[in-house]
């Protein structure tokens, strides 16, 4: 085993040795420009990773990698036309930065670029991929458009919500990680545990992401804080303040969720106090620590050494301590 920033330098190398511009440069220039604007590199180190955990070489699941990072970009692309978001990892999302019809475009073509990695793989390899990325990528749809649906309800219960980051984020990391074990040929049941490892740590990482929008340093954060809130999104911390919060509290959060004044700082700051003298800011770092405990003792489950359930303990630990 090596690494974590191992798995991540070789897989920004294979990154880099595969991506070109060419012709129309309209459609490929902003295909470059978002995947190489950093990020975590979360998702496919976790399939390189994996893929190793189970005995088997990670270079042969660098396509299988650069298809799960491919697809995530692509639907950051879209979610930021969606949300209609100016940053993404500080810098100008692919809309802001050329024009919305050039974002929906280039998006499209990143999805159909994932696909075409997996038919570097043969037989029933790639159908097992194939059908784990398909289901995998309907789930994300789902959970985006629950996602905006959410924003005109006022009814969002909290396992709703929970469903909809489930979908949104969280099978995506838990496909990265049993596309490895896929490779690895692991058994059914080791492929179906590292796959609810990824999923809860998924669900983990994304209560950690709605924490951080309200709550991160807009220096690291990378992303516009208190995003969330000028969207007036029904994350877990709003939907917690509802909960715990006292009628005046509700009252004064709903009130500043229907309107849209001219100093969103205003706003920001307003129910930001509100998040954490409910006690929902509280809880949600609970939360954060409970789906992240639920993915450990996953581990403990896999036909795996010590060692390599250590260095996946570690990854998961160091992920929840981000602060960006």
């Amino acid at each position: 085993m090596h690494s974590i920033d191992y798995y991540r330098d070789a897989f920004i190398t294979y990154l880099n040795s595969k991506i070109q511009t060419k012709e129309p440069i309209n459609l490929y220039e902003p295909i470059i420009y978002i995947l190489e604007l950093g990020g975590k590199r979360l998702r496919p180190v976790l399939t390189l990773m994996a893929t190793e955990v189970f005995g088997t070489d990670y270079q042969k699941a660098l396509d299988a990698a650069l298809a799960i990072e491919v697809f995530h970009n692509f639907s950051l692309v879209h979610d930021d036309i969606m949300d209609d978001a100016p940053l993404r990892r500080g810098n100008p999302t692919v809309h802001e930065k050329w024009d919305i019809n050039t974002g929906i475009l280039s998006g499209d073509a990143m999805l159909i670029n994932a696909y075409q990695l997996f038919e570097n793989y043969e037989g029933t390899l790639f159908r097992s991929l194939a059908q784990l990325f398909s289901k995998t990528a309907i789930q994300v749809c789902e959970g985006q458009q629950y996602d905006v649906d959410f924003e005109t309800r006022d009814d969002v219960t909290i396992p709703e919500y929970l469903k909809m980051i489930e979908y949104k984020t969280a099978v995506l990391v838990g496909a990265a990680l049993k596309m490895g074990a896929i490779i690895a040929k692991a058994s059914l049941t080791d492929q179906d545990g590292i796959y609810q490892f990824g999923r809860n740590l998924g669900i983990a990482f994304q209560l950690k992401d709605d924490y951080l929008d309200a709550f991160g340093n807009p220096e690291t954060f990378g992303k516009q804080v208190g995003g969330d809130i000028i969207e007036n999104k029904k994350t877990y911390l709003y939907l917690k303040s509802l909960e715990l919060g006292t009628p005046e509290q509700q009252r004064e959060l709903e009130h500043l969720f229907s309107i849209q004044p001219s100093n969103p700082a205003d706003k920001i700051y307003s129910i930001k106090e509100i998040f954490e003298a409910s006690g929902a800011a509280k809880s949600t770092k609970e939360a954060i620590a409970d789906y992240t405990e639920r993915a450990f003792e996953v581990l403990n489950h896999l036909k795996i050494s010590k060692e390599k359930k250590a260095l996946l303990q570690l990854f998961g630990e160091n992920l929840m301590r981000r602060k960006v």
